[in-house]
């Protein structure tokens, strides 16, 4: 499969133990709209930050794969938002055990109307909702936008052939 070349760069995880091959064997490495159509499709992400005394966080989110980021709501008093508010750094991933998609990234709160509107439109599209922009208002239910710094996927139909990981230049 040939790749875009505004697709981030893809190269094979370092996963010892685990038999992987070389990233020109098996199916190879899998293609950056593998990743992003799972991104997009996952119903559910799972959401891990780090709590203030250091222990792990995860919870599940309704979310959308937007302009290159995943973007999810949290209310401002939840331990979720808290967390990601004092250490952006995060871990999201898709609902898919056997296909998983996996981003590293930095959580950032939105509060510009037109991205908050924009996030708002394609939720409501996602999940067949009709929440108003009041169900988004910054002081209640923050719009958080992760930016990926690095993507992992693999198929288990072919666990040791496929784990790809995609890096993303910062800024």
């Amino acid at each position: 499969m040939t790749s875009d070349p505004a697709d981030p760069p893809a190269a094979r995880p370092h996963m010892p133990g685990y038999g992987v091959l070389p990233a020109g064997e098996g199916r190879g490495l899998l293609p950056w709209f593998w990743a992003e159509r799972r991104l997009a499709d996952s119903h559910e992400y799972w959401v891990g930050s780090v709590r203030p005394d250091g222990r792990p966080h995860l919870m599940p989110v309704w979310g959308v794969w937007l302009r290159g980021s995943l973007w999810f709501s949290s209310s401002v008093r939840s331990r979720k938002y808290r967390n990601l508010a004092a250490r952006p750094a995060c871990t999201v991933a898709t609902d898919d055990a056997h296909q998983p998609v996996v981003l590293d990234g930095d959580a950032a709160a939105v509060t510009d109307p037109a991205g908050i509107a924009g996030f708002l439109a394609a939720l409501n599209a996602k999940y067949a909702t009709a929440y108003g922009p009041e169900f988004l208002d910054p002081a209640v239910n923050a719009t958080l936008r992760v930016v990926p710094r690095s993507v992992f996927g693999l198929d288990d139909a072919d666990f040791t052939g496929t784990p790809t990981r995609w890096t993303f230049r910062s800024g």
